[in-house]
């Protein structure tokens, strides 16, 4: 009899597999999709919004304000952000309730970037944690 025990690895407690599609997607990956998403609102505010990269007050905002408008539309739309898509990642819910509900949640707190850069036992940013929300493989 072993005595070992199983390996364990991110997403296990929440039924995902250890690998491959429908796992849960790596810090790296999920950081370069944020920052993929990062730079588009950038670019939008300025194009669209004449934002200054770089300025204080009120245009500091603008970015954000894209990025969270951004992810809010395209996630609820596509479960994923432009970002996700790049890098072949989607949002899936957890946690049963309304999905819309769940993206807001997640996005007002992926806004603040504390909750995103913490996580759980699982690997998960707290602020998908607090939704009900998983960044999984495509």
């Amino acid at each position: 009899m072993s005595t070992e025990k199983p390996s364990e690895y991110a997403g296990q407690h929440l039924g995902m597999p250890a690998s491959g599609p429908g796992s849960m997607a790596p810090l790296w990956r999920r950081a370069l999709g944020l920052l993929v998403d990062w730079l588009i609102a950038q670019l939008v505010s300025v194009l669209a919004f004449g934002a200054e990269l770089g300025s204080g007050g009120a245009q500091a905002f603008v970015p954000l304000g894209v990025l969270a408008v951004v992810n809010v539309l395209s996630i609820t739309a596509f479960a994923a952000t432009p970002g996700q898509a790049i890098v072949r990642l989607q949002v899936l819910q957890v946690r049963p309730g309304s999905f819309s509900l769940q993206v807001v949640i997640r996005t007002l707190l992926l806004c603040l970037f504390v909750p995103a850069v913490l996580t759980d036992r699982n690997g998960r940013g707290f602020h998908d944690a607090a939704a009900g929300t998983v960044i999984v493989r495509r």
